[in-house]
């Protein structure tokens, strides 16, 4: 069973439409779908119109008056769709597991033990980084963070990811995330301004589909149902399915690419590493908070695997192996470009400004 959190702690980014209409896309490509509404607000369960004497809290809670199995409280939604509810007194939760002993894998104990055979299990969290969505991430494979193509959208996002690190570094879970662009005005400008920022900060973590804006998904809302029920054949309705098989897709390509992967990644060591060589670079600023080394070797990327280290005597460090041949590189010294002062070979680049360039031989 396939695990997704989806959660941003900032209201109106359209998480709880995301969790309904993406479980109802999954299920239509007959996947079957549990949707579990983690959220005291319970407007999944307002969406689709569920009424219920029990919910997840009577599942989480131990002092409940009526005790439930996760199972006494799934109802279904649909073909293929199943979904547990959730209530108001929900936001009692936080408190009475304030004083538990591994009051984090709550939710996480119970879906191990619920023997279920779902193809995914989507939780909508609630819009805050409380006890029940590290519950959620805890209980995950991975974390889908529906955000809005504007700048105050983008500045919540670091603060889940510092949660997801610490439920990875405490917990010892790891979770991986992807970013999902809703409510896109392609009328705007601005909105292709801020996908071309949000592309650039999460590289490689973004969804190809992109969630536009559409007055059916609203009406859909309003009439307590998913958009493949009110209006299959509207731009929201197709957005959400594309999303949905771009998740299959990941999922069933997953296994032979990493099989591909591996083999061509075992065949280039086997015929590259003769030819590498260890260089050792260095650089002194020793008030510089951030140094990174890139160059062709790494396609000028400043990230984690470019940072240097830094020495007490205020030098920064950095060893590479390299491939024969000459190499153009920069330092890059708390955001600012700048060649390698130790070395007099230099070459303009198409910028105006100059590459330090090295040789390597055998």
């Amino acid at each position: 069973m396939r695990i997704i959190s989806i959660a941003n702690q900032k209201g109106g980014c359209g998480k709880t439409t995301t969790a309904i209409n993406l479980a109802a896309s999954l299920a239509s490509n007959n996947r079957k779908v549990l949707l579990i509404d983690l959220d005291p607000q319970a407007h999944a369960t307002l969406g689709l119109n569920v009424k219920a004497e029990l919910s997840i809290y009577n599942v989480l809670s131990k002092i409940a008056h009526k005790k439930a199995r996760l199972k006494d409280i799934i109802q279904k939604a649909g073909d293929n769709f199943d979904f547990a509810p959730s209530s108001v007194i929900l936001s009692a939760i936080e408190q009475e597991l304030s004083g538990e002993i591994g009051r984090e894998s709550r939710l996480n104990d119970i879906l191990k033990d619920s023997g279920f055979n779902y193809d995914y299990c989507l939780i909508d969290c609630p819009p805050n980084l409380g006890i029940l969505t590290i519950n959620s991430i805890r209980s995950s494979d991975e974390v889908l963070i529906p955000v809005e193509a504007s700048r105050f959208a983008l500045e919540g996002v670091g603060q889940l990811i510092e949660i997801l690190n610490l439920v990875r570094d405490r917990l010892e879970h790891e979770v991986k995330f992807n970013i999902l662009v809703t409510n896109f005005d392609s009328r705007l400008k601005h909105s292709f301004v801020m996908l071309d920022k949000i592309k650039q900060d999460f590289k490689g973590k973004i969804f190809s589909t992109i969630i536009h804006v559409n007055v059916k998904l609203k009406e859909a809302q309003n009439q307590c149902a998913h958009i493949l029920d009110y209006d299959k054949y509207c731009r929201g309705a197709k957005d959400y399915f594309s999303l949905s098989r771009e998740i299959i897709t990941r999922e069933e390509s997953k296994p032979m690419m990493a099989d591909i992967l591996e083999k061509k990644m075992k065949q280039l060591v086997k015929e590259r590493l003769p030819l590498l060589k260890e260089i050792a670079f260095s650089v002194i600023a020793g008030d510089a908070k951030d140094v990174f080394l890139v160059g062709d070797f790494n396609s000028w990327k400043t990230d984690d695997s470019s940072r240097m280290n830094k020495n007490g005597d205020g030098s920064w460090h950095k060893r590479l192996s390299l491939n024969n041949g000459v190499h153009r590189y920069r330092f890059v010294i708390d955001g600012r470009w700048r060649d390698d002062p130790n070395n007099p070979r230099r070459e303009v680049n198409p910028y105006g400004e100059m590459d330090s360039l090295l040789e390597v031989k055998s």
